[in-house]
């Protein structure tokens, strides 16, 4: 079993920062790597990518959306992810979710329970 936990979402002014961590921990992942990554949803609207680091930890992408602004690595070693956020806009408000899956490329089976960014214009 694995568990995905995020940590870290706020109210921010529009132009301001905040730094989201998330962990996946569980039993079976002493000694294996999952690649992870972060959506969000906002109010009325279908889930969004925004950013993945794959299984190395070592290539990472962001939506376009908030390329420039966002960046995702690799926090406290394997398993672990920050997602820091500059420059937010109103638009940035949502539900992230911090996810993890066991290879590159095939669907995020870890979720986590979604933290809420709120930014204020």
């Amino acid at each position: 079993q694995v568990q995905v936990v995020e940590s870290g979402g706020g109210l921010v002014q529009a132009g301001g920062s905040l730094r989201l961590s998330c962990a996946a921990s569980g039993s079976t992942l002493t000694f294996r790597r999952l690649a992870m990554g972060w959506f969000r949803q906002a109010p009325g609207k279908e889930r969004e990518f925004v950013a993945a680091l794959d299984k190395s930890g070592r290539n990472s992408n962001v939506a376009n959306v908030v390329e420039g602004r966002f960046t995702i690595a690799e926090e406290n070693g394997r398993n672990t992810v920050f997602l820091q956020m500059n420059d937010l806009k109103p638009e940035d408000t949502a539900v992230y979710y911090c996810a993890a899956r066991d290879n590159d490329y095939i669907e995020y089976k870890y979720w986590g329970q979604g933290t809420q960014v709120t930014v204020s214009s």
